[in-house]
């Protein structure tokens, strides 16, 4: 039995929630050569701080960087505009596209940090359509590892975030999924290195099935 099969044995979710950059699909090389291009310009090696900007807002991981002198807001503007610009090399993740296809259209969303255009742009650059559900940076007044995306998210299905599963890759969201109360699913296709997590992972969607009960509820194997 695996640790998904363990975790999951018995067990029906409400709805699931799906984290987008990096769990649905990968904009890594494209993000990075944004960001790698901005701190440029501040004399800052992005290699410093790289690892950390996933799964948060562009402001945010500006406003950590404590720069002097520097509009956080103005300049995750620009940042999200040149992201806007290229997408080259963003792909859904393998079995990412026919794992949401199969899901009913009023039980599964997607929770970003990303702002709304920057996020249908990837989508569209992955082949994804976006679901009815699609909370992005603009909806919520914290970003992750604050939970009120996951809990926005399953509000406006019709549910309670601790009757969801939230998948995810980044530890910003994963704590998020967590503080939520949600059940948490890691996926690790873009992951570099190891990573240490009490949650259960997957490479990528190619073996994760999901069935809807007789009751309407979601089951995974």
């Amino acid at each position: 039995m695996t640790d998904l099969d363990a975790l999951f044995q018995g067990r029906s979710f409400a709805a699931l929630l799906f984290d987008m950059d990096g769990t649905l699909l990968s904009s890594i090389e494209a993000a990075e050569r944004v960001w790698t291009r901005w701190a440029a310009q501040f004399g800052i090696d992005a290699r410093t701080f790289l690892p950390d900007i996933h799964g948060r807002r562009a402001v945010d991981s500006v406003r950590r960087l404590n720069i002097p002198g520097v509009d956080p807001e103005a300049e995750a503007e620009a940042i999200t505009l040149a992201e806007i610009e290229d997408v080259a090399g963003v792909h859904a993740i393998p079995g990412a596209r026919e794992f949401v296809a199969t899901l009913p259209k009023d039980r599964w969303a997607i929770v970003t940090s990303a702002p709304r255009a920057l996020a249908v742009r990837r989508l569209e650059a992955a082949g994804i359509a976006a679901p009815e559900v699609f909370i992005t940076a603009e909806d919520i007044p914290r970003g992750k590892p604050d939970p009120a995306c996951y809990q926005l998210a399953a509000r406006k299905l019709g549910w309670t975030a601790d009757d969801c599963a939230v998948f995810e890759d980044a530890p910003a969201g994963i704590r998020a999924g967590e503080a939520a109360g949600a059940a948490v699913v890691v996926i690790t296709a873009t992951h570099q290195h190891p990573f240490e997590t009490p949650h259960p992972t997957r490479a990528d969607f190619r073996s994760l099935h999901a069935s809807v009960r007789d009751d309407g509820r979601l089951q995974l194997r």
